[in-house]
């Protein structure tokens, strides 16, 4: 995997390079090889040339900002856009507990300062058959589990999402969601150095629509299990309720690994919508890849298990 770093007091790349700038770099870089677990931003630490595939170019941050979803800010993919402006993100305090030497409640600052702020572009799939590109901007979640010094009898590590009426318009949604919306991984994913404590975007402060102001991403998964807006961490012994596998297990399972062989029981996985504002229907159809694109990373972590069944 190789990624960019920089030290919390470097200056922002969104202060050095305009988006345009960063996507014709990508496009120039593309010429030479393929993307791999991470496409990366510059070079790596023994100097390696950089590459990525040309049709990997990150998505605009129009794209990225006004076609998501975030229920609790609406159900139409520009909701969050238009309503998340009412989520107050400073001050913001994460609870840890649970099965943990370190529980307590942690200020953002305390998550972000001791590690080092890594820019990284993932492929980003949704459970709904469309992706993108996305250059996130983070730190790994093993970070902040090691921190926390989990006991050995540890197997999971729960998320919550804020849920505040008072700032979410769809607070009306209650009775059929059951908020704060939940997420878990088995601890072994966590831990793995694909998964990310995103803070950033494109450079930037991550925007409140896309999960402000600290979310995770697990690339090899589909989106929804990649929680927003954090507030709570908690170690468990035995595998977390998480919202959507507790609200429509026939659909959604605890794992929810991208498999193009196995389909949601109302559409095909098999392929994606990528959204692509440069072509005339602002998309087009891809072949979707086993985990992601990411199998050489992450397979073995499911050796043993029918991936046909735990989705």
């Amino acid at each position: 995997m190789i990624i960019r770093t920089r030290r919390n007091s470097d200056i922002p790349s969104s202060e050095i390079t305009p988006e345009s700038a960063f996507i014709n770099r990508r496009r120039f870089l593309g010429a030479s090889a393929g993307i791999g677990a991470a496409a990366f931003l510059s070079r790596d630490a023994a100097g390696s040339p950089l590459s990525t595939r040309q049709d990997e170019e990150p998505n605009t941050w129009e794209e990225i900002t006004t076609h998501n979803n975030f229920y609790e800010f609406g159900l139409d993919k520009k909701d969050p856009s238009r309503n998340a402006h009412t989520l107050v993100t400073r001050p913001w305090t994460v609870k840890v507990d649970g099965l943990c030497n370190k529980p307590g409640d942690y200020q953002l600052e305390d998550f972000i300062k001791p590690s080092t702020i890594e820019d990284r572009v993932y492929r980003f799939r949704c459970v709904e058959a469309w992706s993108m590109v996305i250059p996130w901007r983070g730190f790994p979640l093993a970070d902040v589990i090691r921190r926390a010094e989990p006991h050995p009898s540890a197997k999971y590590v729960a998320f919550a999402t804020l849920w505040d009426p008072e700032q979410m318009p769809e607070r009306r949604w209650k009775p059929r969601i059951g908020w704060p919306y939940r997420e878990g991984l088995r601890l072994d994913e966590a831990m793995h150095p694909l998964s990310l404590l995103v803070n950033g975007l494109y450079g930037k402060e991550l925007p409140n629509q896309n999960g402000a102001p600290l979310r995770v991403i697990v690339p090899w998964k589909y989106g929804f299990k990649s929680i927003k807006s954090i507030v709570r961490m908690t170690f468990t012994e035995e595998e977390p309720p998480t919202t959507w596998a507790t609200q429509t297990p026939g659909e959604y399972g605890f794992y929810s690994n991208v498999n193009p062989d196995v389909s949601h029981p109302r559409w095909s996985q098999a392929t994606e919508k990528r959204i692509d504002g440069s072509r005339f229907f602002g998309s087009r159809r891809i072949d979707t890849l086993f985990l992601n694109g990411y199998a050489d990373e992450v397979a073995h972590l499911y050796e043993g298990m029918d991936l046909q069944k735990y989705f």
